[in-house]
This record gives structure tokens, C-alpha cells and sequence, in this order.
């Protein structure tokens, strides 16, 4: 996170010393990677490192008094679901040095798009008998620093939830349903939704099962997958405003749409792919089943 010139007194950045993130798996902990490959919505995140105070030259180097109490804190920001949150809140005393294991733990079906994790040094209360130029009001920030980490995989990127069909309108034999509203420059995170039918076992089942799969969870992973992109493509192609130079903002539905389209038909336009779709709509529905590489083991 870039520092920024701020009203107030602030000690220098080696006050605190803090490890590096770590990503916390069934296999142990691991350094946090750039992005994770495999990641969907089922999938929660468990994240730590260790974060080192001088608490005594941090306060007197700000101009605080000795008795001021401190607050490390962790904010999550999801670009993709528009959410963020407290991650961890520990308070500082003392005047030796202070040692903070933080242990995050995320929900997945909060998260997506890119995760920005920002810790900070802050003060706890306000102190009005702070020296000059020192920093008063609680929650001014003395350190902070940012990282980001990339949510992405081959599972579809938006929400989803295991219901029971039979409370609604939906064919109770039905095994997924794909939902799909609103304008294209809308947020996506708003826009999707994969309802799952928890009556059909071997659905709700391999969904659990996201992040190891067995054999025939691949199999029905890999038929969701290709029928939302069916239901996603056809949904873009049927919109007007589905054009190859539209510029959508980001992490929205027509964003979404486009990225999605482009990794299905590289180097194709979507004038050619929607008049195909129109005119040859066996050989457009083939294209995007050997697109989708449905089936097939990943690489």
C-alpha cells in the first residue's frame, strides 16, 4: 500500500516488522501465491503471517504518550463481490515489543475478483494530550501495507447455493439452474447466480467436493461448466449492446461477458459467432461444446 503525506506525525516504517502472508491448506501452510488457480466460491480462505511492534518507538516517534494504546488491524476488500469487512482486531500494550499471530478466515461466498488484504497500525482512542503535531484521533493510521491476491479458476466465477428445488418453481429433477438478470454494465457479483439442487446427490456432492475432486465429480463439474458457459454466451449474444467494442467496466456482467467470450472464440468476432448461432445453430452449439473442452482432463 503507497504511503501517503499525512497531518500528523508518524514513526518510521521499521517500527513494525512483518512476515509475509501465508495461505493455510490441508496439506499445511504455504507462502500466499499470486493468484489461486483452482479457487471457486466454495472454497474459504485461511490466511497468516506475524507482525512485529517496537510499541515504544512507535509511540515516541509519533509524539504519543507512553500509555497510548494501539490497535493492529486487517481489513478484506473483494473487488469482484464489492464486500469488505474486519479481518482480525488486536489491541497493543505495553511498552516492549508486541508480537500479533494474525489468522484470517474468509468465506468464500464473500470473496471473488481480486483479494486486497490491508494491515494497519492505528491509534486506539483519541488523545488530546498528545505532543504537537502528534496524531489525536482514534483510527489514525501510524504503518500500514497491502497485499493482493488473485481469485481465479476454471470453476464459474460468481455466486452460487444449494437449495431444494422442490420450494420452488424450478423442476425438482433439475440439477442446476442458471439465473442471469440485468444490464450489462450492472455488477456481475449481482447479476449471476448458480442454484444448485441439493436433492440431486451427485451435484451437490461434487460441488462439495470443488476442490478435490474425485473421477466422477470432474464429470459433473465439467457438464456445469459447460452449460453455463452455453447459458452466458447465448445470454451475451441475445443482448444488442454485446459488442466486440464496447468497454464495460470492470467486474461487470458485460464485462464478465466479454472475457468469457473471448477465451471461448479467440481471434473470432462476435458478429460472425451470433450470425452462426442465428443460421447454424447445431454447428454453434458443437463449436462451443469442443470449446469448453468438456469432459477433458485439465491441463
Amino acid at each position: 500500500m503507497p504511503r501517503h503525506a499525512l497531518p500528523y506525525r508518524v514513526p518510521p516504517s521499521d517500527v513494525v516488522t512483518a512476515d509475509a502472508w501465508s495461505l493455510v491448506t490441508p496439506d499445511g501452510e504455504i507462502p500466499l501465491p499470486e493468484a489461486i488457480a483452482d479457487w471457486d466460491y466454495q472454497m474459504d480462505l485461511h490466511l497468516r503471517r506475524r507482525v512485529r511492534v517496537d510499541l515504544a518507538r512507535a509511540r515516541s516517534a509519533a509524539g504519543l504518550p507512553e500509555d497510548t494504546e494501539l490497535l493492529l488491524s486487517v481489513v478484506w476488500t473483494a473487488t469482484g463481490s464489492n464486500l469488505r469487512g474486519p479481518g482480525r482486531l488486536a489491541r497493543l500494550n505495553g511498552t516492549g515489543p508486541g508480537t500479533v499471530d494474525l489468522d484470517v478466515r474468509l468465506r468464500g461466498a464473500d470473496l471473488g475478483g481480486v483479494l486486497l488484504l490491508d494491515t494497519a497500525l492505528v491509534l486506539a482512542e483519541r488523545r488530546d494530550d498528545a505532543r504537537p503535531a502528534a496524531p489525536r484521533r482514534a483510527g489514525s493510521v501510524l504503518w500500514d501495507d497491502g497485499v493482493e491476491l488473485r481469485l481465479q479458476g476454471d470453476a464459474p466465477q460468481f455466486p452460487m447455493a444449494v437449495i431444494d428445488f422442490s420450494h420452488t418453481s424450478f423442476p425438482n429433477g433439475a440439477a442446476w439452474h442458471i439465473q442471469i438478470s440485468g444490464e450489462l454494465d450492472s455488477a456481475a457479483m449481482g447479476s449471476l447466480l448458480l442454484l444448485v439442487n441439493e436433492r440431486n446427490t451427485a451435484t451437490a456432492e461434487a460441488f462439495q467436493n470443488a476442490a478435490r475432486p474425485r473421477a466422477v465429480d470432474r464429470v459433473v463439474l465439467s457438464a456445469v461448466y459447460a452449460d453455463v458457459a452455453r447459458t452466458m454466451i447465448e445470454y451475451a449474444l441475445s443482448q444488442d449492446d454485446f459488442m466486440d467494442e464496447a468497454d464495460h467496466p470492470e467486474d461487470s456482467l458485460g464485462a464478465t461477458l466479454l472475457s468469457l467470450f473471448h477465451r471461448l472464440f479467440p481471434e473470432q468476432s462476435i458478429t460472425d459467432v451470433r450470425l452462426r448461432r442465428q443460421h447454424a445453430p447445431s454447428l454453434f452449439a458443437s463449436e462451443l461444446q469442443a470449446a469448453v473442452k468438456i469432459f477433458e482432463e485439465p491441463q
